[in-house]
């Protein structure tokens, strides 16, 4: 094996470490690192909660003597600057590591510069090992933050064959099977915050939440949110029983009085330690909903780097109208609910196939016993800044 295959092979082993930070290291990159010495692997890390060590760190860590002479490979470039945390280029070079490869460049102007510091330590750097794979992979969202300020928006469906939600009843719990909604909860710990419609409070009284097989909740929860132009939720809705973090996206036209109960009732749960929701009030005429632009906005400014929505027909629709979904992930169980009542998405309203959003389908896997497409966008840009 050639030196580059053994870096390719070693890099894989890195991108599936970065998996395990998706989630856990926001709004820092999920990065994944490896330290290989006589072609083994001496150590594995990936980067921490905020505050905590980077994945360079990690692996050094548990490598230890071992780290001298040997070649790290990691799915970004170590930073180079002092944060939370010192340069992850100076921990690289004091370990005594021969040689460094990495998949990203480093696109923020803070944190660049470790390519350069590596090589002037004397260190054997290589540049753009499996890069495809890691722009596609779990610093996709993180890359997708830097580029637009924005999260990086996966729209979330369980359909049957005959591309509906719901049978004519409107009951939908269980279309799929147990394989794929124990991977949707996977889902759900991974990204930063899941994002559904009012109507959905109102219907399912859906609690938002990563689960295990017990259906106990799962170490790490993302923020949940509710976009609702009118403000009006069932008071006792399990969005607002102050176990996970949740933000209220409110229409400019909302009333006054739901406004103000649903910030009394953020204020009255501070006062005790913990919040049942945030309230955020959109911008724009009166007469309009939320600006989905606007709320993107603002939730990259808090740092949510991947947003999962989960929403009916009509939320989703609206996504879609306003080209706001970076992928889909479409989980299509065997069955035919010949309802036609409940399409997955609502509202957009093309009248030809010239007006057509069109996906790249990313990968097709099996399910259990349904099948899981995942396209993304053909025009997202995978290099630069």
């Amino acid at each position: 094996m050639n030196e580059l295959a053994a870096y390719e092979a070693w890099m894989a082993e890195a991108l599936r470490e970065g998996v395990l930070a998706q989630g856990l290291s926001s709004p820092n990159p999920p990065v994944g690192a490896v330290v290989i010495r006589d072609n083994v692997v001496v150590g594995r890390g990936h980067t921490q909660r905020p505050g905590g060590a980077h994945a360079e760190i990690m692996a050094l860590r548990e490598a230890g003597d071992a780290a001298r002479g040997a070649l790290l490979v990691c799915t970004l470039e170590p930073c180079a600057h002092t944060g939370r945390t010192g340069p992850c280029a100076d921990a690289i070079i004091a370990a005594g590591i021969a040689a460094v490869a990495y998949a990203v460049a480093d696109p923020t102007d803070q944190a660049s510069g470790g390519h350069q510091r590596l090589a002037e330590a004397g260190i054997a750097v290589t540049a753009d090992i499996n890069s495809d794979d890691a722009e596609r992979g779990a610093l996709r969202g993180w890359l997708h933050h830097q580029r637009t300020g924005r999260p990086y928006v996966i729209w979330k469906v369980a359909q049957s064959l005959d591309g509906q939600i719901a049978a004519s009843d409107g009951s939908s719990q269980w279309i799929t099977g147990p394989q794929s909604r124990v991977a949707v909860h996977d889902l759900r710990e991974r990204v930063d915050a899941i994002l559904v419609g009012a109507g959905t409070v109102r219907t399912d009284d859906a609690a938002l939440s990563a689960r295990d097989e017990h259906g106990e909740l799962r170490g790490r929860q993302p923020l949940r949110i509710v976009v609702t132009g009118s403000g009006q939720l069932p008071q006792h809705a399990k969005i607002l029983d102050g176990q996970i973090p949740t933000l209220i996206a409110l229409g400019p036209g909302a009333a006054h009085h739901r406004v103000d109960v649903l910030r009394q009732r953020s204020i009255d749960h501070h006062n005790n330690g913990r919040a049942a929701c945030d309230v955020w009030l959109s911008p724009g005429d009166l007469q309009e909903g939320v600006d989905l632009d606007a709320l993107l906005a603002e939730l990259g400014r808090r740092g949510v780097l991947t947003l999962l929505v989960e929403g009916g027909p009509s939320v989703a629709g609206t996504f879609a109208a306003a080209d706001l979904i970076d992928e889909v992930q479409a989980y299509i169980a065997p069955k035919l609910l010949v309802s036609g009542m409940w399409p997955a998405l609502r509202g957009y309203g093309v009248s030809s196939i010239d007006d057509a959003l069109n996906l790249q389908i990313a990968d097709v896997t099996r399910s259990g016993d349904d099948v899981l497409v995942r396209a993304v966008r053909r025009h997202a840009p995978l290099k630069g800044k």
